[in-house]
């Protein structure tokens, strides 16, 4: 998570959507960094009104927007396979290592998920709450014009990005049937990202 005073901006990492590459091309603008731990890196907008919102409005007597990003479901499970399947996890219960994307998929769609499967939720992460808090300016993944174009805007410069953090290994495939079911089981992930109007 990034803050950025002058800008009054809070990037929310949502884990596996590039988040990486932003903050390593505006981490010279930013105010404060949270780098650790990943619960506070990638502190959802439920940590986020919790803890760090009444510090801004309160102590600061600021109002910040948050920016976020959503990946395509799919695509988003995928990026998180290929994570797990780095080496030094092989023998660990969250490996990927030994099993198929569709096996991946359908651990990921179990009601009590097995450590392998337990990476979370965008719907959940990006969830608003009660009090009206929520993303500000939400950009699917897919959509790097569109909030190429925000970013650039807002901090008034060109953002160079870089390939970081990128998972080795080609694009995982889902057969047909796991698809189906994975759509059906979790539509309101595909509802959400479908909702996010591309701005390219």
């Amino acid at each position: 998570m990034l803050l950025f005073w002058k800008e009054k901006l809070v990037l929310l990492s949502v884990p596996k959507t590039g988040t990486t590459a932003i903050e390593s091309a505006l981490s010279d603008k930013a105010s404060m960094i949270i780098s650790d731990p990943p619960e506070l890196k990638h502190a959802p907008v439920y940590r986020y009104n919790r803890f760090f919102r009444p510090m801004f409005e309160k102590a600061c007597k600021a109002e910040m927007e948050t920016f976020a990003m959503m990946r395509e479901p799919i695509s988003w499970l995928g990026s998180w396979y290929k994570y797990l399947q780095r080496p030094f996890l092989n023998g660990n219960p969250k490996s990927t290592a030994e099993i198929s994307f569709d096996d991946f998929i359908l651990a990921y769609m179990k009601g009590d998920k097995p450590p392998v499967a337990n990476v979370g939720s965008q719907v959940k992460f990006l969830e608003p709450r009660p009090n009206r808090t929520k993303v500000d300016h939400l950009f699917r993944y897919e959509d790097q014009a569109g909030w190429t174009a925000f970013l650039e805007d807002r901090f008034k410069r060109p953002l160079n990005l870089e390939r970081l953090n990128v998972s080795a290994g080609s694009k995982p495939i889902l057969s047909a049937d796991v698809e189906m079911r994975f759509k059906r089981k979790m539509a309101d992930e595909f509802d959400l990202w479908n909702s996010i109007q591309t701005q390219s």
